[in-house]
């Protein structure tokens, strides 16, 4: 069993939305990342969350057929992604998979896949260390 299978069987796919909205309950007060999102856009962020989750992890068709390839990069280009947002993106993560109860391999297997994919969003270079 591969470790998106072990994660779905874990949590199903009801389980992964309750990790993206646990995740965007935080989203909405913290003062990096909720200026990112205008509140009445939040639902609609939470549900492409979890969409690109059910895909990325239960190969659900839902995300393609509603918003086409995923090119996370391009979609939030528009965004300043340095490693203070990406670190807070991991810690908000963090604490959702906390929230929902999720522990053990698939928790690890989702912290290694969150922990890439946040770095890979990356499009703000860093001043050299004493600039």
């Amino acid at each position: 069993m591969t470790w998106e299978q072990e994660i779905v069987t874990k949590l199903g796919k009801n389980g992964i939305r309750e990790l993206a909205a646990a995740f965007y309950r935080q989203v909405a007060g913290d003062d990096l990342l909720g200026p990112m999102y205008p509140t009445e856009e939040l639902s609609q962020a939470e549900t492409r969350l979890a969409d690109f989750l059910c895909f990325r992890l239960a190969g659900d068709p839902t995300y393609l057929e509603t918003r086409g390839h995923p090119r996370l990069r391009m979609r939030h280009f528009p965004f300043k992604i340095g490693i203070a947002e990406r670190d807070r993106w991991i810690l908000l993560m963090t604490n959702a998979m906390d929230e929902i109860g999720l522990h053990g391999k698939e928790r690890e297997a989702l912290e290694g896949f969150f922990a890439h994919t946040a770095d890979f969003m990356r499009n703000q270079e860093e001043p050299a260390a004493g600039s």
